[in-house]
């Protein structure tokens, strides 16, 4: 007879835990037993039986709290084979954050680009210590096949693959899981208002001159021509439009 879900379940709480609802305390256990039991991506959980068990509460409670970290990306539960762990939680933050790639108004665009200025202006002397000869040829070889494309949205892939590669000499994870999310926006932001003319011009002589000053090590220049760079395309935005998807 299937158990059902018992109310005190879903709301049971206690001082000691913060005022947690019972879900909420197994999902924190379950996520606990992760870290102290050193599993990774690929291995198993114990049975619900087990997770029943071991933290004294109703199957429907496990059940519901293995729905809530099926949804954060963190396990994958499956009939006759049980909760696997994954790692998908980037994955489920891009989908969040893909709600809103539809309309991009004058506010984002200021915004997003804002963000990028203050970082990949500021990790400038980060970027001159790390970039080699190898780094350099393949930025520029991104540069190159970013012109040599056949649309706006295929070079805009390669525009922020050279962003991405540049900012990536930081040695900085968070900052490129960062990017990951913003990833849908910022490519919106790139295919606004752009040309062939523009791509090939403008696009790829502004990438052009802000590797020259990496490898002059050019402090000011760097900083200057990035943030000439990416502050292109705002005349492209009014103050009251947004982009209508599809018109990019």
């Amino acid at each position: 007879m299937t158990e059902k879900l018992e109310a005190s379940d879903l709301v049971e709480t206690s001082e000691d835990t913060g005022g947690q609802s019972a879900v909420d305390q197994v999902v924190a256990q379950i996520r606990q037993l992760i870290d102290t039991d050193g599993l990774t991506v690929g291995d198993k959980l114990p049975t619900e039986r087990e997770l029943c068990e071991r933290f004294a509460i109703s199957r429907n409670t496990v059940r519901e709290a293995m729905r809530m970290l099926k949804a954060y990306g963190i396990v994958d539960v499956r009939p006759k084979v049980g909760a696997t762990i994954i790692d998908e939680r980037m994955n489920r933050a891009l989908d969040i954050f893909s709600f809103n790639v539809a309309e991009i108004s004058r506010r984002t665009f200021d915004d997003i680009q804002g963000f990028r200025e203050l970082i990949e202006t500021g990790t400038a002397l980060a970027i001159f210590d790390a970039a080699t000869p190898k780094d350099m040829a393949e930025l520029r070889d991104l540069n190159r096949r970013m012109v040599q494309t056949r649309s706006v949205v295929e070079a805009s892939e390669f525009d922020f693959e050279f962003h991405i590669k540049l900012i990536s000499l930081t040695g900085n994870g968070s900052i490129l899981d960062v990017y990951g999310i913003m990833k849908p926006v910022i490519l919106r932001i790139m295919q606004h208002g752009k040309t062939r003319r523009i791509i090939e011009g403008e696009t790829y002589q502004e990438h052009e001159g802000v590797l020259r000053a990496v490898e002059e090590t050019d402090h000011l220049a760097y900083q200057y021509l990035m943030r000439t760079h990416l502050r292109q395309g705002l005349a492209a935005f009014s103050k009251q439009a947004a982009i209508p998807e599809g018109k990019t």
